[in-house]
């Protein structure tokens, strides 16, 4: 059926559109879901926006019968396999057999182990159920939480600012401000979508940093990540950490993995690695980090304190390589992102 085929097509593409209007921050993935009438024709549409909201195909269903329309008999269309579980919201695959939908085509299966398998829910009620349509654009939208899922661990990101010559400060310890703030401005965006910032105590001691995502006008984004510091030391009470911004939590241990398991604890899908060259290394070593954003500003300082610690490695043939995805210009600055081959 050629007709449907580039019906459902569209309504995907809508799909991803609308999936992203979702927060990328959260335990829940964004997801967008489009519902067409027998003939093919658009008749609902709506996408998560947040824990504890509607999912995307309740919220399309809502969205056709406040315009008079009746699903029964349509084709939902959606970037993620139905949830099969009931967890702040009802599950997914009962409100499309209770809304009489006759077929259901999304892009990527779920891996949760708890809501994953609505596919074949769906079809043991005896709708028509179809997978994998334009999976890979949508796991481009999806793939840090899709990787979490997977893996139980959060996806990493890990982000520095330097030099040319990878200085993240001069020798006399000052580093206000290395990028442009039209990279400063960026990188607050990348904040405001990830669910926690991780640093050292080091850093944490030294730089007092506040670890809040803030907006284009330089106010508090409406989502604020977790504020998490690793080590045995205290955050002093009058630190900017504990003022206004995400809730802080203190891990008390050096070791990446079990900061990971700790943070998972908190539903945390996406972790940005800040700082400093102790705790970056780490990860590194550990293997445990998935992605980097790498801001270079168009400077040398011949001096001073580098991004990274010792990675123990003594030849380049042990070099760390990653495999770069984007190179931005941000203001006078470059945006490297690069991303470990073996993810």
């Amino acid at each position: 059926m050629p007709r449907r085929d580039a019906d459902e097509r569209e309504a995907m593409w809508r799909a991803l559109e609308l999936a992203a209007r979702g927060p990328a921050h959260g335990p829940n993935p964004q997801v967008g879901a489009v519902l067409l009438d027998p003939a093919g024709r658009r008749i609902g549409e709506g996408w998560h926006a947040g824990a504890g909201t509607p999912h995307a195909e309740p919220a399309a269903l809502a969205d056709a019968r406040s315009a008079g329309h009746d699903p029964r008999g349509a084709t939902m269309v959606v970037t993620l396999e139905p949830c099969r579980h009931t967890g702040r919201t009802g599950p997914c695959t009962h409100a499309l057999i209770a809304a009489g939908v006759a077929r259901v085509v999304y892009a990527l299966d779920d891996p949760s182990p708890t809501a994953g398998g609505g596919a074949g829910v769906l079809r043991s009620a005896g709708l028509e159920v179809v997978g994998g349509l334009l999976a890979e654009q949508a796991d481009t939208i999806v793939h840090p939480w899709l990787t979490a899922v997977r893996r139980g661990r959060p996806w990493v990101t890990l982000k520095h600012a330097t030099t040319l010559d990878g200085r993240v400060a001069a020798a006399d310890g000052s580093s206000r401000w290395i990028t442009s703030p039209a990279a400063r401005r960026h990188a607050h965006r990348l904040r405001a979508q990830v669910d926690a910032i991780v640093v050292g105590t080091g850093t944490a001691l030294r730089d007092d940093p506040a670890l809040t995502a803030r907006d284009e006008n330089g106010g508090l984004s409406a989502h604020q990540p977790l504020r998490v510091v690793v080590g045995r030391r205290t955050v002093p009470a009058g630190a900017r950490l504990r003022g206004l911004g995400g809730p802080l939590v203190e891990v008390r241990d050096h070791d990446p993995s079990a900061v990971l398991t700790s943070l998972a604890e908190h539903e945390v899908r996406h972790v940005l690695v800040e700082g400093g060259p102790t705790v970056a290394a780490a990860f590194l070593r550990a293997g445990l980090v998935d992605e980097v954003h790498a801001y270079l500003a168009a400077a040398y300082l011949g001096a001073g304190p580098a991004a990274v610690g010792d990675l123990a490695i003594t030849s380049i043939d042990g070099a760390l390589r990653l495999t770069v995805t984007e190179a931005t210009i941000v203001g006078g600055d470059v945006l490297v992102v690069a991303r470990n081959q073996e993810e």
